[in-house]
This record gives structure tokens, sequence and C-alpha cells, in this order.
């Protein structure tokens, strides 16, 4: 599945319900569905710098070269927030995640229903998960990783 058809199914899951109460209970139930990060990501060093609650976040390459993320976060908002993320963005190219125009979030409306504190960690997370793929791309390039 593409970014943008990952994308588009979350647009489709918002799209028939009108009430923000309704809307973040859905976030909160995708939060629920994201497998928990192994302890040893939960550390100071995977803590996204910027998020008001906690929230580690880690990356790897699969043997295809395919950045694949792991997240979570002791807040369920956050939590729903950086699965919708991880959903998205884990499993693609560092490329296409670099790449990738991530409308979604504004097309559910979810940016103006943040507060100004959850809104500066919704960009701390897309800022470090960025951050991930370009540290992969840039080993990539200098023969560090091998691309399949």
């Amino acid at each position: 599945m593409t970014i943008d058809q990952a994308q588009r199914e979350i647009i489709d899951e918002f799209a028939d319900i009108d009430d923000w109460m309704d809307k973040y209970a859905m976030i909160i139930d995708m939060g629920n569905a994201l497998p928990p990060i192994d302890e040893k990501y939960r550390t100071p060093e995977h803590l996204i710098e910027g998020c008001q609650s906690r929230a580690w976040l880690n990356a790897a390459l699969d043997d295809e070269g395919n950045v694949i993320y792991t997240a979570d976060s002791d807040a369920i908002i956050v939590k729903g927030i950086i699965s919708m993320l991880v959903n998205v963005l884990s499993g693609h190219t560092p490329q296409e995640i670099l790449d990738s125009d991530l409308h979604f979030i504004k097309e559910i409306g979810l940016q103006e229903h943040l507060s100004p504190t959850r809104s500066n960690g919704l960009l701390a997370m897309l800022k470090q998960m960025r951050l991930y793929a370009l540290a992969f791309k840039e080993l990539q390039e200098s023969g560090a990783i091998k691309e399949s």
C-alpha cells in the first residue's frame, strides 16, 4: 500500500463522523491498536523532543530497505496520533517518506482540533520520523547500508 493509499484509508474512516468527540474516540482506538514499543526503546534517547507528553519513537530498516517505525506514548490522544503516522509511513523507503505530503492531517481536520501543545507535538513527531528517514537515506547512499 502506498503512503497516499494509507492516507486515503484514514480519511475515509473519518469521513462519516461529524462529531469531534467521536473522532477523538476513533483516534484513541487507533492508539490502542498500536503494538507496544519494545521496552528497550522506552529511553530518553527515543523520546520525541518537543512533545509535551512522553512519546517514544524508534526506526529500523527492513531487509528491503524500508523504514519500520515503532512508537508509543503515555497519553492516549498522542498515542492515537502517532499510530496514524506509523500506519501511513512505516514500510516505505526513506525517499518515499521524505517526498510524502501528509495531507490526511488537514483533511480529517486534526490540526485545527489540537491544542497548540499537541499541534507542536505532532510537528515534532513528523520531524523525528523524517529525520530517521533522512539518516537512513544518507547511510544507503554512502554504502554503509545496502539497498535491496
